[in-house]
């Protein structure tokens, strides 16, 4: 009897001594006081700190860093208002103008593309606005949406996006139109078919009841019922003020194109190296083969159904499970989402023919003369093939080569690896540039390739080559 009563005791104190392993596994704290937790893949579960207690301490910290990352923004970028003449988005937004990358002190951009990578790695010179765009809280990370977003949501659904801890941080001005119109692919002769609104469960059966078929109605609809997220949902463990509804698709891919609304990539670990994203458009996702700016997702129902279960939740699905993930029906409710988004068109480029190149008779000498370096000096075409201006594959351009690892307000800038051959089309209508939104200017991206292609073009080039992507 004994003997069984001590076997039972040791069996308990086991039980117990794994209880507590696991749950400081769950806790991610030290066993032992002192002793540093080990790297995980996970999130935390169990919240440490009541949802007030939380608040208070996110807003009280909200300042100093939105003014931390302010500066790094300052320092890297003319964040001016500068539009250029005559050149506009699909719907009449001014077009933001010039090289917004601020050089380092003492050089000029033709002699830092006569250099070596090497040569500019060895003196430091890679231009601050070329690394790697650190998300504004990039420890912290999440979805984050433009002011103007956010206060249209609320009004048509009284659905509010916004953060207590975090505002979204680049310039209006800098961001595409908005509401940016809807072109598709089966009704060119409607032209925009928003009519100028931004697209909610509010008011799509009243714009698209007549349009669509029933499978595309339904795929709408579901772009436009918010699900949880991992900042916007019902429990304690989240970044609005109120338990939440969640997200839509179309909070990001406003329209079926973008707002440039940014959050963090889910596919890595551990969080200094995770990449900001830009959010792409989804006009003309019917030309490509390729969904996720590196993930090399292989459909768009792929990349529908990884959005809900994984990104949503920074790629956590135990994360995901507890705050409330959505599981979509493979079979209805993707397939019916990807068939409206194979519906996206891109916007009408009245300069180019059927071919995906300038007419002749409708463009100017410097427009030609851009299609000439485009196709030639530039090296473009390697990867942006006409008449969509994409490849549909992946691309290393080992930036790496140009400065050593560095730790900006968080993020490690080491590598971007290989990143997807973006269409080019309707380009003007997609500012900021690159998948993490470091290059505000299309003059910035030009300048940015230049540099690391080792193209060495003369200023007229690179002001032609301008010229030619705005007519794309």
């Amino acid at each position: 009897m004994w003997k069984t009563r001590q076997r039972m005791t040791v069996t308990g104190m086991r039980t117990v001594v794994g209880l507590a392993a696991a749950w400081a596994m769950v806790l991610a704290v030290p066993l032992v006081r002192g002793q540093e937790a080990p790297a995980s893949s996970y999130a935390p579960v169990v919240e440490r700190e009541s949802f007030e207690r939380l608040v208070e301490r996110m807003v009280a910290e909200k300042a100093a860093i939105a003014q931390r990352h302010q500066r790094l923004l300052n320092e890297r970028y003319d964040l001016s208002d500068r539009a250029a003449d005559g050149v506009a988005m699909s719907r009449g937004k001014p077009i933001q103008a010039g090289v917004r990358v601020r050089l380092p002190e003492g050089v000029t951009w033709q002699q830092l593309s006569a250099m070596s990578p090497a040569e500019i790695r060895t003196r430091g010179l890679w231009p601050a606005g070329f690394y790697p765009l650190p998300h504004p809280h990039h420890a912290e990370g999440g979805m984050l949406f433009p002011r103007h977003h956010i206060d249209e949501i609320k009004r048509q659904e009284s659905r509010d996006l916004t953060r207590f801890d975090l505002d979204y941080d680049l310039p209006r001005h800098f961001l595409p139109e908005y509401p940016p119109p809807i072109y598709l692919t089966t009704r060119p002769d409607l032209g925009d078919v928003s009519q100028g609104e931004v697209v909610t469960i509010d008011n799509y059966y009243r714009l698209f009841a007549g349009i669509l078929n029933p499978k595309q109605l339904e795929g709408l609809r579901l772009l436009l019922t918010p699900t949880a997220q991992q900042q916007f949902n019902a429990t304690h463990d989240r970044r609005s003020l109120k338990a939440h509804r969640g997200v839509t698709c179309f909070d990001c891919h406003v329209n079926g194109h973008t707002n440039a609304a940014t959050h963090l990539v889910g596919d890595i670990r551990p969080q200094p190296f995770r990449h900001r994203i830009d959010t792409p458009s989804l006009r003309g996702v019917n030309v490509q083969r390729l969904f996720g700016s590196q993930r090399a997702l292989k459909t768009i129902e792929d990349f529908t159904e990884f959005e809900q279960r994984a990104a949503y939740f920074d790629g956590d699905p135990v994360i995901a499970t507890k705050k409330g993930v959505n599981i979509l029906e493979r079979g209805s409710q993707v397939h019916f989402m990807a068939e409206f988004q194979a519906l996206l068109d891109f916007p009408p480029a009245p300069k180019l023919n059927v071919f995906g190149k300038l007419d002749p008779t409708k463009a100017s000498e410097s427009e030609l003369r851009g299609q000439e370096v485009f196709f030639g000096k530039g090296q473009c075409a390697t990867c942006h093939t006409p008449p969509y201006y994409t490849d549909n594959l992946m691309h290393n351009l080992r930036t790496e080569r140009f400065y050593q690892p560095t730790m900006i307000l968080g993020r490690m800038a080491a590598a971007d690896g290989p990143i997807k051959t973006f269409p080019l089309r309707g380009i003007k209508d997609s500012p900021p540039y690159l998948h993490d939104g470091r290059l505000l200017t299309l003059e910035d991206t030009v300048e940015f390739f230049n540099l690391v292609l080792e193209l060495r073009l003369s200023e007229r080039e690179k002001a032609d080559l301008v010229a030619f992507l705005r007519c794309l």
